[in-house]
């Protein structure tokens, strides 16, 4: 089916997928490629919304899960929606779900018609179906609602992929016989495993439902990541392209240049803010572990490229101290870096495009980064 795309295609890189554009929503327009900071809880942690507006933030990621269980969407829709509750004015884009419904699954029994689960905070039964995840997103009043989908486990065998992907096409076409006249957009998602046949065949079906942007869900959750670009390229480019295009989930700034040569509009990650908490900070030539004893003495910002309020006002061995001393400061110093830092890239992203240059700017983004130091794995936290 034919849908009115919200989404506005103003521009291609000529030397490869990369392209620009301008998605319309009730609180206003956002320019793409964008990055998409999480506020799982109706808060992005450790950041104000003046500091979001500040790093230039133009529209952040609320989750249907949590806020279904906590506080409650008929609390939030009595203060007039998420942007009333949360004062934030700009885009909200909710999650559906799925992907929580995936990562708690020993709390969960999926059937055909919805998921049954029990509360992670105090085992009550839920249950939540397509119709409901509309419903409850609509309550919540964001601009860019996600379908219900079954998110792929890696690994995964083909007759599981095969099930899965069938069983989020057919919640997919009851989303969207179940939204109403609210202005809200709804996007469907594309799942198929690391099985690319599959996940084009979910493409010409989604796209024969008619949504009003697309999703590529059911990627960093777990595989190699050369399996992930391999399936990336497959898909990328076929997903509508007068349709806005998301990657769900992914991913560090390598992520987002190479979805971005793909043909990749909008991107979500926990990575920068968790990240942020867990002292490692993303910079122009690399990650930066800020606990390292060789920050103690430092006098540099974190990057000396960079324009924002941290790196402006505070010193490495500075946030080095605030880190060491677990004070509450050194988490929101460190958020406002690293989102800022993917917001920059992203503007940079954009320009590099309009200016048809994409493929120097990745040259660059490349060459510019010293030899990463070993990567710094974080654990996870009860709400990401």
């Amino acid at each position: 089916m034919t849908v009115a795309s919200p989404f506005t295609l103003l521009g291609r890189s000529s030397e490869c997928k990369a392209r620009y554009g301008e998605l319309s929503t009730l609180h206003g327009t956002v320019s793409t490629p964008v990055f998409m900071p999480v506020g799982t809880q109706a808060s992005v942690k450790a950041m104000t919304p003046a500091n979001l507006e500040e790093i230039g933030a133009q529209i952040i990621l609320g989750n249907t899960y949590h806020l279904y269980i906590r506080p409650g969407h008929e609390l939030i829709r009595s203060f007039g929606g998420l942007h009333r509750f949360m004062h934030w004015q700009r885009p909200i884009l909710t999650d559906s779900g799925g992907f929580q419904i995936f990562s708690l699954q020993e709390l969960a029994k999926i059937t055909e018609e919805g998921v049954a689960f029990r509360s992670h905070l105090d085992g009550s039964r839920l249950f939540l179906s397509p119709e409901n995840a509309v419903q409850v997103q609509e309550a919540l009043g964001s601009d860019i609602m996600m379908a219900l989908d079954t998110c792929i486990p890696y690994p995964a065998s083909r007759d599981e992929a095969i099930a899965a992907t069938a069983l989020t096409t057919r919640w997919a076409r009851r989303c969207r016989a179940a939204q109403s006249g609210t202005g809200q957009h709804l996007f469907g998602i594309v799942q198929g495993g690391m099985f690319p046949d599959l996940r084009l065949e979910a493409i010409e079906q989604l796209v024969e439902i008619g949504f009003d942007g697309y999703a590529l869900g059911g990627l960093s959750v777990g595989e190699p990541k050369e399996l992930m670009h391999e399936v990336l390229a497959a898909t990328a480019d076929r997903l509508p392209a007068g349709h806005a295009r998301y990657l769900m989930g992914v991913g560090t700034p390598e992520d987002l240049v190479e979805g971005v040569y793909h043909g990749i509009d909008m991107f979500d990650c926990v990575m920068p803010t968790r990240n942020a908490r867990n002292g490692m900070l993303f910079t122009s030539q690399g990650r930066l572990v800020i606990k390292n004893a060789c920050f103690q003495q430092d006098q540099r910002p974190v990057d000396e490229t960079c324009g924002c309020y941290t790196c402006r006002h505070f010193s490495r061995a500075y946030l080095r101290h605030l880190f060491q001393s677990r004070e509450i400061l050194a988490y929101q110093l460190n958020s406002i870096h690293n989102l800022h830092y993917y917001c920059t890239l992203m503007a940079g992203m954009r320009e590099a495009i309009r200016q048809d240059r994409f493929l120097a700017f990745r040259h660059a983004f490349y060459q510019q980064r010293a030899e990463p130091l070993a990567e710094h794995q974080v654990e996870p936290e009860e709400n990401p």
